[in-house]
């Protein structure tokens, strides 16, 4: 008999939680085939420019990407003083990535809304 212990693989690990998007469940991906989503048919392609229903952060999933911001200690500070107060005011514990997830929702719903009339194309034009 072993004394090895066995630990769960990354497939175990970083499973979605969400029921029916386990990659596993009963469908076999092809080892050929690039991992990620299926490309878009040649009709879907062409709306690209159709705004999305709803914009909304992503939440606590596991996440594919990262993009390095760098901010002063000030936009650092503000930030932090805002998730605490989050947490005070309203008991939602949210971490720093996820501030930021939602608030890049709210912003690029506006845009998608409002177009240049939107608060984040306002900014930007300005600089």
């Amino acid at each position: 008999m072993s004394r090895r212990v066995r630990l769960p693989g990354a497939q175990e690990l970083f499973r979605s939680t969400r029921p029916g998007a386990d990659p596993l469940d009963g469908q076999v991906e092809d080892p050929e085939s690039p991992p990620g989503p299926a490309p878009a048919p040649a009709d879907e392609a062409d709306e690209a420019d159709e705004v999305p229903e709803r914009r909304t952060g992503s939440g606590r999933v596991r996440h594919d990407e990262k993009m390095t911001v760098y901010i002063s200690a000030e936009e650092l500070m503000d930030l932090e003083h805002a998730r605490l107060a989050l947490r005070r005011q309203l008991g939602a514990a949210v971490d720093r990535g996820r501030f930021v997830r939602e608030a890049v929702a709210i912003a690029l719903a506006d845009l998608d809304e409002r177009g240049p009339e939107s608060d984040l194309a306002r900014r930007l034009s300005r600089s």
